[in-house]
């Protein structure tokens, strides 16, 4: 029986939550910040993906490279499937 390593992709919209959550950020504040209509951002930050330009914004308002998430999980991929090539799947 072969057992597939799977990675999961990220819920970005949860990542930046939190980390607002941590600073003490509302959305009100971020949304003034990266130039958005409040009740949009909230949808956004709900959603598991959010548009890289409306990201890029939002890691310099809240000082973090949130884009790091992405490659850290890219990272990971990369590694179970050259560590063995046949167990890696997306998921």
């Amino acid at each position: 029986m072969t057992h597939k390593n799977k990675i999961s992709y990220i819920d970005i919209g949860f990542a930046v939550r939190q980390k607002m959550t941590e600073q003490g950020i509302t959305i009100s504040w971020l949304a003034k910040q990266v130039e958005c209509d409040r009740g949009n951002l909230y949808k956004q930050l709900h959603n598991r993906h959010i548009y890289p330009e409306l990201l890029f914004k939002i890691s310099i308002a809240l000082e973090t490279d949130f884009f790091m998430c992405y490659s850290d999980c890219v990272m990971k991929f990369l590694k179970t499937s050259i560590e063995n090539p046949r167990s890696a799947t997306l998921h």
